[in-house]
This record gives C-alpha cells, structure tokens and sequence, in this order.
C-alpha cells in the first residue's frame, strides 16, 4: 500500500511541480538550454517558437536528436541513406533559422522506427552523457503525451522514457561511473524540465509564441521532406501551393490560448527519489 502510495504522489509530483520557477522560460537569458528529440522534426513542431525566444534571448541551445528519421517516406526510389540525408540537411535549415546553429546540433545516430531496440542500458548512458557534458540549466524533451504517441509512436515513447531515465540517472556518479573515472564528467543534477506534446490533462505551462509563430512556421516548412506530396514523391523544394496550403494547415493545428498561439509544455522540477 505505501509503494502505491508513494507511486501515485511521484506522478503527481511530476505532473504539477512549480515551486522554485522564478523566470519564464520564454524570458530566461545567458543560460543552458538541452532539448532531446526522437526525431529531426519534433523539436521544431512542438517546441520551435520556445527555441526562437530561447535563441533571441541569448541562451546557448543544444539539440540532441535520438533518431535520423530514415524510414517515412513512401517513394520507391527513396532509399534509407539518403533519407536520413535529406533530413538531417532540412533539420539543419530549420534549426538555423530559429537561432540554433549546426554546431550545437548532436546526433545519436540511431535508426527510426527503432529507438525502443536499442541496446540497453546503452542508450541511457549516452544521454546521461549528454546531460552531463553540457550540464543544462533548463531541459526541454518529447512527453509521451496524447494516447496515440503513448501507443503508437514508439520513437516518442522511449525519447520520452529514456531521457527521464538518464536526468535521474545524471545525478547519481554510480551511475556509469566509467564517465567520471574515463571522461571526466561529473555527476549533475538538471533544475527544471519543459516536456512538449504533453496530454491536455498534463500541460501546466503555456508559453506564448505569437512573436515568432510566422517564424515557426517557415522553420517546419523547411523540412519539405516530413510533408505531402513529398512524402509519397520526393521534392526538395515547395509549389507554392502546397506550401501555402501546408502554412495554412500547421497555422491552424498550432494551440491557442486566450487567443494567442502557444506552446504547451509538462512542467517539472524534480523527482522524487524512491
């Protein structure tokens, strides 16, 4: 009974901690900011307009993207090598215009479709490492959210799950001790995390992207190759008619609030370590 207990209170721990936020994130300046991302999208459609602020605001932003995205597309002539090409250049584009520049960018080079394979506990030592090489003062990273990314986006489910897995584990040096012993790199314990596509239910924290929402917006329209009619058919550039018709669909996808566009995010501060 104290177990269940104690697992219930973690989840709500989890799901509503605010205490020790004294900035808005959209107003926080000259700090470390690390995003986690299953693919070379999801940064960008569900946390672009955050990262442009951040970027403007002068914080130094890091992308870790667990996946190359080398599997979604339904041309026959489309092969795995060049797919993950293709994405990796559109990412590129699409994270410069929002601030971000190709150095800050790291790529854990695994395939799509294919995160939840990945060896253990391999995977969630080397975003330990990750955390504990940049050391962020904020943490942004994939939610498993709605039910169907919980059910049927296996990439954002294990992103989600294996990034918790290594902020906890970031904490304690017995952890992949080899990476203080080897590396140098010391234990770290991340103060505040952002969680994008969280649940309606879960979202606690709105930040509002009115200032860069055209911005977001041509930032995704750069990943040509994520949408239709190049999903079926590769193009690397728009008709102008599909990319307004595409502008038009994620200007209409994107959340409102009090009729302003916003980010919704997961709020935590921390976990409760039983």
């Amino acid at each position: 009974m104290r177990s269940a207990f104690l697992w219930i209170f973690a989840l709500l721990f989890i799901a509503s901690a605010s205490v020790g936020q004294t900035t808005r994130l959209e107003q926080v300046q000259n700090k470390t900011i690390l995003v986690f991302t299953p693919h070379p999208d999801d940064d960008v459609f569900g946390a672009g307009g955050t990262i442009a602020l951040l970027n403007r605001n002068h914080n130094k932003v890091y992308i870790a993207i667990y996946t190359n995205d080398d599997k979604g597309s339904y041309d026959p002539d489309m092969n795995s090598q060049k797919l993950a090409r293709i994405r990796r250049e559109e990412e590129e584009v699409s994270e410069g215009l929002l601030g971000t520049t190709k150095d800050n960018i790291m790529w854990m080079g695994y395939d799509d479709g294919m995160l939840e394979y990945a060896p253990q506990p391999k995977l969630t030592e080397e975003a330990t490492a990750i955390i504990r090489r940049i050391r962020p003062d904020i943490l942004l990273s994939v939610d498993p959210g709605e039910w169907y990314e919980r059910w049927h986006k296996s990439d954002h489910r294990m992103a989600a799950f294996n990034t918790i897995d290594a902020v906890r584990a970031a904490e304690f040096w017995l952890y992949f001790p080899n990476q203080k012993l080897q590396q140098g790199l010391q234990p770290y314990r991340v103060p505040e995390m952002y969680f994008f596509y969280p649940s309606p239910q879960e979202a606690n924290y709105f930040v509002n992207i009115d200032s860069v929402a055209d911005l977001k917006l041509e930032a995704a329209a750069k990943q040509v190759s994520q949408f239709e009619p190049a999903v079926t058919k590769y193009r690397p550039d728009w008709e102008a008619a599909d990319l307004d018709k595409a502008k038009k669909e994620m200007r209409d996808e994107q959340p409102k609030k009090d009729g302003h566009y916003v980010e919704a995010f997961r709020y935590a501060t921390g976990f409760v370590q039983y």
